[in-house]
């Protein structure tokens, strides 16, 4: 992989991480419809760190006031504080994905290997989209987030292992299903991502030893992880803002148009 590839596909990554399309998915079909080698895993996993970058930046306040209270919480074993409340809620939600990660994580990483499959999976990324968007009634707020929705939130961010299922779809989507608002659903997903994308991240560092040349590949692995930190910043600003009105349908019927024009090349090919 050069330098261009590498932060063309860190864009893609940065984009498609927040913006609920499937940044996995892309990944897989987009280096194969042009016929650019797969990036491999540890390159995956380098630009989602690029991403974890971006929601860091983004939500350093928030996250430095939930742990803070988290803190205060655990010195006084006083969780009245929904701060600290929101902290175990997040990481009630992170178990789900963590646990079936690891218990099948040799099956997940054979499915980026069939780019008919992630095709499936981006139509489902579109059915819930649609389906949340239609079935969800929007009425409440962060803090009307319980142990449910956070464990609920969590099994569905656990689906989005699976390439092709959108993780910040199946949670956003998820939480309309649980009645939360748009922009409260979304800023859940993204806080939400955070401790998984960093666990993934640190779990993968131990396949960089078996990388073949690993000198060699640090500038594109670079650029892609500075690429996907940018895009992801701006996409986090810019999705905020569009679900505080907008709806979910345009990602839905991207999606749908995105899977079936895939299944057909695979088809074809």
């Amino acid at each position: 992989m050069n330098i261009i590839q590498a932060i063309i596909l860190g864009l893609l990554q940065g984009a498609t991480e927040f913006i609920p399309v499937s940044s996995s998915g892309h990944l897989v079909l987009v280096p194969w419809l042009v016929g650019w080698d797969s990036p491999g895993l540890v390159f995956d996993t380098v630009v989602h760190w690029g991403t974890l970058v971006a929601v860091l930046a983004y939500f350093w306040r928030d996250w430095l006031k939930l742990i803070s209270a988290w803190l205060r919480g655990l010195v006084r074993w006083d969780w009245s504080d929904p701060l600290a409340r929101m902290l175990w809620l997040l990481i009630v939600g992170s178990i789900p994905a963590a646990v079936i990660g690891f218990l099948l994580e040799d099956f997940f990483e054979s499915l980026f290997g069939k780019p008919a499959w992630v095709s499936v999976f981006m139509l489902v990324t579109a059915a819930l989209l649609a389906l949340g968007e239609f079935l969800g009634s929007r009425t409440r707020k962060m803090a009307d987030v319980g142990w449910l929705d956070a464990l609920v939130i969590g099994l569905a961010q656990a689906s989005a292992i699976a390439p092709g299922i959108s993780r910040s779809g199946a949670t956003i989507s998820t939480g309309l299903f649980r009645g939360l608002e748009r922009d409260v659903a979304a800023r859940f997903s993204f806080l939400l991502a955070t401790p998984i994308i960093f666990g993934a991240g640190l779990f993968k560092l131990m396949d960089l030893g078996a990388m073949a040349d690993p000198v060699a590949q640090i500038p594109a692995l670079m650029a892609g992880f500075l690429a996907a930190a940018i895009a992801g910043y701006i996409c986090i600003w810019v999705l905020l803002r569009y679900l505080q009105r907008g709806s979910l349908y345009p990602f839905a019927i991207y999606c749908a148009c995105a899977g079936v024009f895939f299944l057909i090349v695979a088809w074809l090919r």
